[in-house]
């Protein structure tokens, strides 16, 4: 039924448009096709349609949240990494690719983009490559997990699954309380926790 497949795409949409770190979108793309017995391929070319959209709304709504809550300081400071990371663009899109790939939630990466006002067709491409790819591989283990239930449960809450959490939390962290300018032109690892407004 085509109204399963629009829960794939909103899931996965609703998963990727929150600036917080949160589960990774292929999990409920895994859910709901097992629950539904839908096409994989199907599942994961609307789920990462889904996941692409919600990625781009974080990048376009991401300086508005900057703007509102954060210091100017710290504002010019994620911009100043984002010009870095324009500078050599191979290297800035070879590392979001990279960084797709991984079973990691990609909110610190499009937070900071969108601070720092990267434009979506620097970083668009290089994720739909990474997402498709890392998605395809979790939907076709998916299915072995559907025998494996019990498993995947007690893996919910192992010791790789909270790490890759408090690593989220870490970049994020890292993303917002790093002073990037002093690092990158001084090589001095300076902190600052005052960027609220």
């Amino acid at each position: 039924m085509w109204w399963q497949y629009f829960l794939v795409f909103l899931g996965a949409l609703l998963f990727d448009i929150v600036p917080f770190p949160f589960p990774p979108a292929f999990t409920i793309m895994v859910f709901l096709q097992i629950v539904f017995k839908l096409n994989i391929w199907w599942v994961v070319l609307i789920g990462v349609a889904g996941s692409v959209l919600g990625r781009y709304i974080l990048l376009l709504y991401s300086p508005l949240l900057a703007k509102r809550y954060l210091k100017e300081s710290k504002n010019h400071d994620i911009q100043f990494l984002g010009d870095k990371m324009r500078e050599n663009k191979w290297k800035g899109i070879l590392l979001i690719l990279a960084y797709s790939l991984l079973p990691l939630p990609t909110t610190p990466l499009f937070l900071g983009a969108g601070i720092s006002k990267i434009k979506a067709s620097y970083v668009i491409p290089a994720f739909i490559v990474g997402k498709f790819t890392s998605d395809t591989i979790a939907l076709f283990l998916g299915a072995y997990a559907v025998e494996n239930v019990q498993t995947i449960l007690d893996q919910a809450f192992s010791l790789k699954a909270i790490a890759s959490l408090v690593l989220a939390f870490f970049l994020l962290f890292c993303l917002f309380f790093i002073d990037w300018r002093t690092l990158i032109q001084t090589k001095k690892l300076v902190w600052n926790f005052k960027i609220l407004k």
